[in-house]
């Protein structure tokens, strides 16, 4: 190999060394890469801000006269139901007819689903005849006692006028115990055939499913072809329940209060129950019981309120708030003016009182001056309506205009 190849080898190709990390086409493409980062940082700040703000919400209600009446106590539960009962089957089987669907009034003893029973039928027949097949060899029995006893008179009359030895009377007579024994082990066993044809009766009975009480389906739980039993079994794929019922006509509801507040509710205490679905109607009510017992991790007692009115309306798990009275409801023309929403709702914003209501997804800051109306609840005047939607504990960084989404409350 002579010098010039050598020399050549050691040449630097020029297009090579321009896209050199310190060359000028290296300087460019970080200059690319570092832009792009930029964007890409930019994109997820914008996103993280344009998230909707997770919040808890509470609903408004209007006061009505519970603060003139003297409220001395307001919280808020749920509708709840005395009496309702997820119906069943008491045996396991297929279901042929379902008869019901949500919202259907039943009446006690409507049939609401049928199971397949063809087996339970075939067993009630046979039991059936059975039983007639006892009751005819018992009749026949009885047949044959009659003649038995006839024999034996005649016998007796013969051996009393000395024409028949007593050895034919005596024969006659043990003819007559037999056939009696006979016919009380043949009516045992027709009575055991009866008991037998009940008892298909009963198992057959129970392909029919009925209603319990009068009430309105709440849930249809079962459809036609699946199967039904009263116990959990198949690995998940048994229907426990083919619906549910409620009574209407046994509505209350459940108040959860602050154990520090429980002196001042009474039973037969008068109340007012406004629903969060209604907050413009307002329903006499009153204490039916205070619950003994306290929940240790919500530092509540129960309350059970008896709705004074039944309506269509009212339905279960409603959400509805309770004002305990110290005397009666005054007329509603003289409820105060505003809405009570929960004290946490109010938070300060540069030196003023605000509420954030919640309207298309987007939380509104609005200026309220507060009034005191309860242990956990504030009068607003002005500036939030009946039935808004506040939000609950507002974060510091929630702002008018923000996006939020609801992720509990009421």
């Amino acid at each position: 190999m002579d010098h010039s190849e050598l020399l050549n080898q050691l040449k630097i190709d020029r297009a090579a060394r321009d896209f050199e990390p310190s060359g000028p086409g290296g300087r460019i493409v970080w200059v690319a890469i570092a832009a792009l980062l930029l964007l890409a940082l930019a994109g997820g700040l914008f996103w993280w801000h344009q998230r909707p703000l997770a919040v808890q919400l509470d609903t408004a209600v209007a006061p009505s006269a519970a603060e003139a009446s003297g409220a001395v106590l307001q919280a808020t539960g749920y509708i709840t139901a005395r009496r309702q009962a997820t119906v069943s089957a008491q045996i396991t089987g297929t279901l042929t007819e379902v008869l019901i669907e949500e919202g259907d009034h039943v009446r006690k003893g409507q049939v609401l689903a049928r199971l397949e029973d063809s087996a339970y039928r075939a067993s009630l027949d046979a039991a059936r005849a059975n039983a007639r097949a006892a009751h005819a060899q018992a009749g026949q029995t009885a047949a044959q006692l009659r003649q038995a006893q006839a024999d034996a008179a005649r016998q007796n009359a013969l051996v009393a006028r000395g024409l028949v030895s007593k050895q034919a009377a005596e024969q006659a007579r043990t003819a007559v115990a037999s056939y009696r024994a006979q016919l009380a082990a043949q009516r045992l066993a027709a009575d055991a055939a009866d008991a037998q044809a009940k008892q298909a009766q009963v198992n057959f009975d129970y392909t029919v499913v009925r209603a319990p009480f009068d009430g309105v389906i709440t849930e249809k739980a079962a459809q036609v072809g699946e199967i039904v039993s009263p116990l959990s079994a198949g690995g998940g794929f048994t229907r426990t329940g083919v619906g549910t019922i409620v009574d209407m006509d046994s509505l209350e509801v459940d108040v959860d209060v602050n154990e520090a507040y429980i002196g001042r509710v009474q039973p037969d205490m008068p109340a007012e129950a406004v629903l969060d679905a209604y907050p413009d109607w307002t329903i006499p009510a009153h204490v039916i019981a205070i619950v003994p017992a306290a929940d240790r991790g919500k530092a509540t007692v129960k309350v059970r309120v008896a709705l004074e009115k039944k309506d269509p309306r009212i339905v279960p798990d409603m959400g509805v708030r309770v004002s305990f009275l110290d005397k009666k409801p005054v007329p509603a023309a003289q409820a105060p003016k505003g809405v009570l929403v929960p004290a946490s709702a109010v938070a300060e914003r540069d030196g003023h009182r605000v509420v954030f209501v919640v309207g298309d997804g987007r939380a509104a800051m609005r200026r309220v001056d507060p009034q005191p109306a309860g242990s956990d609840m504030l009068r607003v005047p002005a500036g939030v309506a009946a039935g808004d939607r506040v939000v609950i504990s507002p974060p510091a960084s929630l702002a008018d205009g923000m996006r939020v989404e609801a992720t509990g409350g009421r």
